[in-house]
This record gives C-alpha cells, sequence and structure tokens, in this order.
C-alpha cells in the first residue's frame, strides 16, 4: 500500500461546483494506518494577472463584491482583487488573455508566467497560474466590467503601485493573489 488509499468518495453538493467528502486511509511512518475524511471543494483551476506600465508606475486592479468575505465581516463585501478567472477548457494563458479583456477592457500583447500556487490546498482543489503584463492606453478596446451573463459587475481601478503596496497595510487589500502579485513585482524590482 502506498502511504494513502482512497476508499469512498461522497458528492455532498454540486449546485455551484463540487463538494466531496473523501474518505480514505493513511499510513503513519510507524506503519500504523489510520482512516480519516476530509472534504474537498472542487471549483477547477484559475489563472490570475496583474498589469503594470513602467512610464506611469501604476498597476490595473478590480473592484467586486464577494459574498464569501461579507459573510465573514467584510462591512461591504467588496473586494479589491488582480484580475482572475477560472480556465475552463482553456490553458492558464488564453484563460487569462480573455479574462484580462473582459474585466479590464485591455488586450494585452505579451504575458509572463511567474508562478503557481495552491491557494487553500487544505480544502480547495483548485491551482491559480500567476502572471504579469505591461499595459498601455493603446490597450484599452473596452470599459471591461465583465460579462454581463455573468453578472459580475466589476469595477475598473487604475493605482500608483506605491499606493497599492500601502493599501496592503492599511487592509484595504486582503485578497492573497493580488498580495502576491504586488510583492512579486516589488521583490522583482519590476516598477524601480
Amino acid at each position: 500500500m502506498k502511504n494513502f488509499n482512497i476508499t469512498k468518495t461522497e458528492i455532498l453538493s454540486d449546485n455551484w461546483y463540487v463538494l466531496k467528502k473523501i474518505t480514505y486511509e493513511y499510513q503513519e511512518k510507524n506503519g500504523t494506518v489510520q482512516t480519516q475524511s476530509r472534504e474537498a471543494y472542487d471549483r477547477g483551476n484559475g489563472a490570475t494577472i496583474l498589469l503594470y506600465n513602467k512610464d506611469s508606475q501604476t498597476v490595473i486592479l478590480t473592484r467586486q463584491f464577494r459574498i464569501p468575505t461579507y459573510v465573514n465581516g467584510n462591512d461591504d463585501g467588496m473586494m479589491i482583487e488582480a484580475c482572475a478567472g477560472l480556465l475552463d477548457q482553456d490553458n492558464p494563458e488564453d484563460c487569462i488573455r480573455r479574462e484580462t479583456e473582459e474585466e479590464t477592457g485591455y488586450k494585452i500583447r505579451d504575458v509572463k508566467k511567474v508562478f503557481e500556487a495552491y491557494m487553500s490546498p487544505g480544502s480547495v482543489t483548485e491551482i491559480l497560474y500567476f502572471f504579469v503584463a505591461e499595459y498601455s492606453k493603446e490597450m484599452k478596446v473596452s470599459d471591461g466590467g465583465g460579462l454581463e451573463e455573468e453578472a459580475e459587475n466589476i469595477e475598473v481601478l487604475e493605482y500608483q503601485f506605491s499606493d497599492a503596496l500601502k493599501m496592503i497595510k492599511t487592509g484595504e487589500i486582503k485578497d492573497a493573489k493580488t498580495i502576491m502579485l504586488l510583492q512579486y513585482l516589488k521583490i522583482e524590482g519590476i516598477l524601480d
């Protein structure tokens, strides 16, 4: 036996995405086998991007309502975030190009994948692919805001990079993927 063996999988919900209860046997280092159960939420994989402009020292972010943050005490449920979306059947680069245009209105040329990460591996299956790309005013092809049929109601925001970094400290930006991308730009000196 490998160190674990799935013995049972139950679907608890498939209303929006899929929530499964997985029972498995896990062999400890001393050889003892334990039976454990955990829930895993499968929403598919995603991609996120931070657009930046070297000349103006700005970044493009979005703001939208997120019900989980509201029920967890975020006053109005509004979150400032980097553009992101689910892969659906696309590869990560095609996905992020599509999402960037839908959400921000920018048709970007060159994207750079910088890393990938599990955001909540204790309960969510999603792996997120992180990208950065340079933008300019000439790349703006629409107002953005997301697709009407998805009722995203996304507000497109442009911030000075230095202000966006300060917003992490003040708590105005609490989204992990956004914090990671802003810190990536800072660590790599991309806007220095």
